[in-house]
C-alpha cells in the first residue's frame, strides 16, 4: 500500500547538517548534508552510512552564490536528481541593539535570509529547467515571529525567512516547487543551551514558558521537515509552522 508519508526515496540537501537540528534532519532523511564546518560534516555522514542510509557531505559557505551552485550541482551530479531542500543553517550572537556594528546586523541577515534565497534559488532554476519541481523547507524561528530583544539582526532575518517562504511559495507553485518555512521555539541542542538557558534557573524559566512544559527535541523538527518533503503535505505551500510547544506568557506562569 502507498504510503504518503514515506520519503524512502528522496534524495535531499539540508544546510547546516553538521549540528543540532540539522544533525537530526540530515539523519532523518538519511539523504545528503552541506555545512560550512568540514569536521562536523564527516562524523554525521558516516553514522548515516553505519545505519544502512546514503549520504554525502560537501563544505559551503550559503553567502556565496559560486559554493551555493556548486552544492546544488553536486546533489543532482551524485544523485542524478535532487527532491527536497531544507535550508537549516543559521548564525547569531547576542548583542544589545545599541551596540551593534553594521557589519554584524549585515552579516547574520547575509547567513539567515541571504544563504536561503541563493539556496533556494539554485535548486529552484533547475527544477524549473527539469520540469521535475521539488520542496523547499525553510527554517525561520520563533525570534522571527516574536521578535528578539539583543538578537535583532537574527529576528529580522527569521521574520524575512518567512516572508521570502510566501514569496517563492506564489512564485514557484506552477512549476511544481512547494515552499513552506518551520519556526522552531526552544530546542534543546548544546548551542542553544550555552546561549539561552545556561543556568538551571533559566533553563527552567524557557521549559515554564511552553504550554507542553518542556524544551523542544531535535527529531520533533527533523519530523515535521519530512512532512513537508512528503506527498502528505502536497497541497500546502506558502505557510509557516511553529514547532514551538504552545508559548504561554510569562503573565500566566507566575500567576
Amino acid at each position: 500500500m502507498r504510503d504518503p508519508f514515506s520519503v524512502s526515496d528522496k534524495a535531499v540537501i539540508v544546510t547546516g547538517g553538521g549540528t543540532g537540528i540539522g544533525t537530526a534532519i540530515a539523519r532523518e532523511f538519511a539523504a545528503r548534508i552541506a555545512s560550512r564546518s568540514a569536521e562536523h560534516l564527516e562524523p554525521v555522514v558516516a553514522a548515516i552510512r553505519r545505519d544502512g542510509g546514503t549520504a554525502a557531505s560537501i563544505v559551503c559557505d550559503v553567502r556565496n552564490a559560486d559554493q551555493v551552485e556548486a552544492m546544488v550541482e553536486r546533489a543532482f551530479s551524485e544523485f542524478g536528481r535532487l527532491d527536497a531542500l531544507v535550508n537549516n543553517h543559521g548564525a547569531s550572537f547576542f548583542q544589545p541593539s545599541v551596540e551593534m556594528s553594521a557589519n554584524g546586523f549585515a552579516t547574520i541577515v547575509a547567513i539567515n535570509l541571504q544563504g536561503t534565497f541563493l539556496c533556494s534559488k539554485a535548486a529552484a532554476r533547475r527544477w524549473i529547467a527539469s520540469g521535475s519541481g521539488g520542496r523547499i523547507i525553510n527554517m525561520s524561528s520563533e525570534a522571527g515571529v516574536y521578535g528578539s530583544p539583543g538578537m535583532v539582526h537574527y529576528g529580522a532575518a527569521k521574520a524575512g525567512i518567512m516572508n521570502l517562504t510566501r514569496s517563492l511559495a506564489m512564485e514557484w507553485a506552477r512549476h511544481g516547487i512547494l515552499v513552506n518555512c518551520l519556526a522552531p521555539g526552544p530546542i534543546d541542542t548544546p548551542e542553544a543551551a550555552a546561549r539561552s538557558w545556561p543556568t538551571a534557573e533559566y533553563r527552567r524559566l524557557v521549559e515554564r514558558s511552553t504550554a507542553v512544559d518542556r524544551l523542544g527535541r531535535v527529531e520533533e523538527v527533523a519530523w515535521t521537515c519530512i512532512f513537508f518533503a512528503c506527498e502528505a503535505s502536497s497541497y500546502v505551500t506558502g505557510q509557516t509552522l511553529s514547532v514551538d510547544g504552545g508559548p504561554i506568557s510569562l503573565l500566566f506562569i507566575q500567576q
